[in-house]
């Protein structure tokens, strides 16, 4: 079919994580259908062991599904391989692994980074 992509997860390029500007250390990601001008779309992110995500604000849901591994978020509550999370806009949260992760983020609006650019 035409307008019909298909993604085998397990056999794709990463790029190194920049969505908030910075590469993030130990983590990349490759874009599925994800638009950087709206915001909206699908993504894989791998968490090497020891990633930690940039402490962020939703502005729009954001959802993930746990594939691989594990990843622990800032309130100490651990999302395992099956856990299909979900962020509703206004909430402010990072997440780190400890023994890595791979997930398929679904997006639906920007989030905005609780870090400013200017810090070192």
């Amino acid at each position: 079919m035409k307008n019909r992509k298909i993604t085998d997860i397990y056999n794709v390029d990463f790029l190194p994580f920049d969505r908030y500007g910075p590469i993030v250390p130990k983590m990349s990601w490759h874009k599925i259908s994800f638009d950087e001008k709206t915001n909206f779309g699908s993504f894989i992110i791998k968490m090497e062991p020891g990633a930690k995500t940039t402490p962020h604000t939703h502005i729009g849901h954001e959802e993930f599904l746990v594939i691989e591994g594990e990843v622990i978020d800032a309130d100490k509550t651990v999302f395992k391989k099956g856990d299909f999370v979900t962020f509703e806009p206004g909430s402010r949260h990072s997440s780190y692994t400890e023994i890595g992760a791979l997930l398929m983020v679904f997006q639906r609006g920007i989030n905005l980074s609780l870090i400013h650019i200017s810090e070192p």
